[in-house]
């Protein structure tokens, strides 16, 4: 099983990997303080661990994964690049590509955390079916990527944590009906969670708004995205939700003692959140669930997609086979 797979990890919002310097003293996919992707490698699995856009949209960062893993230089295109006010082109990885050698012969096991999975999901997209748009504005040097064909290179897709249909998290502050500081939370929470959002928070450099990560983490954007996004027949796709809260008996959910201190405030908030999106989307208490961050029903599978339990022995392609809530 382990020859001609290359395992790709993807990073969530703000997170970094192999080609970032932070990487090298801490590895964002760790064991402990070892690096992860090390250790498997160490085991005979090729794995890799790529460095998207920390804040932008899931578009650039698949963008981003493909140069890396191809080998080539980032090419946002033509046509999005225009609509959302950024240069075209990127970073140059030619010569130094993240796998050494990636062809038909080799298929992607793609593993993203949070945001990371909205990201994969998104680049095996456009691998398989490529894009419309890109391939009308008919640019000189257009990206192989937005040709598609590709389906074939990828073997699953495994989500962990993700906002597959987006997050209460940015969802409930545009909300008017819900009052945040009416919850009640730890006093240093806020501190912290003042702090997260600052770190978390991309630096606007004159693109669309609707090109960054917190606007694709929106419960109406993530539905507008999963309606482009297809279930590969012959893919695997695994998710795996986590959840780290408490139900209490007025049915809100609060977070447990031990939860990240920067998430406990976000916690709080989606755990007593309920209302509507901006296009009306009922949003009840079954997402109230959470792991600090991401809803954990949210984190299961897009919604109408076909899925199923997860069993050992027993993935089927095509389908989401969900995990349990992993605590």
């Amino acid at each position: 099983m382990k020859q001609g797979f290359n395992y790709v990890f993807v990073h969530g919002l703000s997170g970094w990997g192999s080609y970032d310097e932070i990487n090298k003293k801490r590895p964002y996919w760790r064991s402990g303080t070892s690096d992860l992707t090390v250790l498997l490698s160490g085991q005979g699995y090729s794995c890799y661990a790529a460095s998207v856009d920390p804040t932008g949209s899931a578009w650039d960062r698949a963008c981003d994964l493909y140069a890396q893993i191809a080998g080539t230089r980032v090419d946002y295109g033509a046509a999005h690049s225009k609509k959302y006010r950024h240069e075209r082109f990127g970073k140059d990885f030619t010569g130094n590509a993240l796998i050494p050698k990636w062809d038909q012969d080799t298929k992607l096991v793609l593993l993203g955390h949070s945001f990371g999975g909205v990201t994969v999901r998104l680049f095996a997209e456009l691998l398989a079916n490529g894009d419309p748009e890109e391939r009308e504005a008919g640019a000189e040097d257009t990206s192989d990527l937005f040709t598609g064909c590709m389906s074939n290179r990828i073997h699953s897709i495994v989500t962990i944590a993700s906002p597959t249909n987006g997050t209460t998290a940015y969802d409930l502050y545009r909300d008017p009906k819900f009052h945040p500081k009416e919850i009640k939370a730890p006093w240093w929470s806020r501190k912290l969670a003042s702090s997260m959002k600052e770190f978390n928070t991309p630096k606007m450099d004159g693109r669309d708004e609707r090109d960054y990560a917190n606007y694709d983490m929106l419960i109406d954007s993530a539905q507008a995205l999963n309606c482009r996004i297809s279930n590969l027949p012959e893919v695997y796709y695994l998710s795996i939700p986590c959840a780290f809260t408490n139900r209490q008996k007025d049915g809100t959910q609060r977070p447990k003692k031990k939860m990240e201190p920067f998430f406990v405030l976000s916690s709080c908030h989606m755990g007593a959140y309920t209302g509507k999106t901006a296009s009306g989307m009922i949003i009840d208490e079954s997402w109230r669930e959470n792991d600090g961050l991401v809803n954990t029903v949210s984190a299961m599978y897009p919604i109408g997609a076909p899925s199923k339990p997860y069993e050992k022995g027993c993935v089927e392609p095509g389908i989401w086979n969900v995990f349990p809530p992993y605590d």
